[in-house]
């Protein structure tokens, strides 16, 4: 089952998943198939980003997301990611991946996403950093605004040391591929 089959098998049962809530995790479970390997017989290192963007698409439908973003003319973004691969996923191997809202702050969200093999050992983790752009207003929508436009009260948590190294890492990184120094 390539990208389109995994995104309508998630698609197709998402309403089981019940509503996601701001804290908890999505845990979508997969096996390393023939389509997802390299030479080495693992888990390629492109399919760890389209698996974990389905994190994310699960996250946006069970919250609301998606359908607020039609309705106002928003567009959820990622803006960079950071990964580690800890232990590899060989194939026909079973595994899940849990994703989660993290916190966010001003207009920046970030999102986690580790992939655990069937054993419980944790194989990669990503750090993500996205917003939602509103293109009819040419901004980047305060996550608090879109919080309070999903009908939810969630407050966002102080990001730890990690996410902090992560978003200045980011933000250098974005300095740079805009030409800066």
């Amino acid at each position: 089952m390539y990208v389109w089959g995994r995104l309508a098998r998630m698609m197709a049962t998402a309403s089981r998943r019940g509503p996601y809530m701001i804290g908890s995790e999505s845990r979508l479970a997969f096996r390393c198939l023939p389509t997802d390997i390299d030479f080495n017989s693992h888990l390629n290192n492109a399919r760890y980003m389209m698996l974990a963007d389905l994190g994310r698409i699960d996250i946006f439908l069970r919250v609301g997301l998606i359908a607020l973003a039609r309705k106002k003319g928003w567009a959820p973004m990622i803006g960079g990611l950071e990964s580690v691969y800890v232990r590899e996923i060989r194939l026909w191997r079973r595994f899940e991946v849990m994703s989660s809202i993290e916190t966010w702050e001003g207009t920046q969200v970030i999102g986690r996403h580790r992939f655990v093999l069937d054993n419980g050992e944790t194989a990669a983790l990503i750090m993500t950093t996205g917003g939602v752009y509103d293109r009819p207003g040419r901004r980047f929508v305060d996550i608090d605004e879109v919080v309070a436009a999903l009908g939810r009260s969630a407050q966002p948590r102080p990001p730890t040391e990690a996410e902090l190294t992560f978003m200045t890492s980011h933000h250098g990184l974005r300095c740079l591929a805009k030409g800066g120094d």
